[in-house]
């Protein structure tokens, strides 16, 4: 082999090699980061990376009442403001729901807050954190279509960590409910 072909060879190879370790997801690299003994900071860019909401279904008899339970989770050392918040200038966390024919909802019922003190407050805050449930109260008219139906469902939330607070989201879920 002439030194040109083994030159471009190792540079293929040396290039390829460099390239595969540039594919790596942010998990790939937080493990390895870890495994060094290092801790790798996280990129937060919105309130929707930090909160998700979990799954939902419900069954309801035609006629007759019930609450829908919305799982919420909030990763660790992150929160969001409650409902209602502490001052007016913040953003509560709000639960909305579209239309559904023969389906009347009622006003949410939000947790309990946590009061809690942070370094860009003065005074403690009313916040969620960890797992937390909204309850969504809804009536089913007599004469409601039977059957399992789509409800579209909008968490407003914003996210802070202790030190500040993240761009507004509005999270979208769907829940399943059987009508019988």
């Amino acid at each position: 082999m002439n030194s040109g072909l083994r030159k471009r060879i190792w540079l293929g190879v040396s290039l390829g090699l460099l390239l595969s370790g540039c594919g790596r997801t942010s998990n790939e690299t937080h493990s390895a980061a870890e495994n060094a003994g290092q801790k790798e900071t996280r990129i937060v860019k919105t309130s929707a990376d930090v909160i998700k909401i979990g799954e939902l279904a419900s069954t309801l008899g035609a006629g007759t009442s019930a609450e829908i339970s919305i799982p919420i989770s909030i990763e660790q050392g992150y929160h969001i403001n409650a409902n209602p918040a502490t001052f007016v200038y913040l953003i509560a966390t709000e639960l909305t729901a579209d239309k559904s024919d023969g389906i009347t909802f009622g006003k949410p019922i939000y947790p309990r807050a946590e009061k809690r003190k942070f370094q860009f407050a003065e005074q403690p805050l009313a916040v969620y954190e960890g797992q937390v449930q909204i309850k969504l109260p809804l009536q089913a008219a007599p004469n409601a279509a039977k059957g399992t139906r789509p409800l579209a469902l909008h968490l407003r939330i914003q996210a802070c960590d202790e030190e500040k607070c993240f761009p507004p989201a509005t999270l979208q879920a769907i829940a399943s409910l059987d009508l019988k």
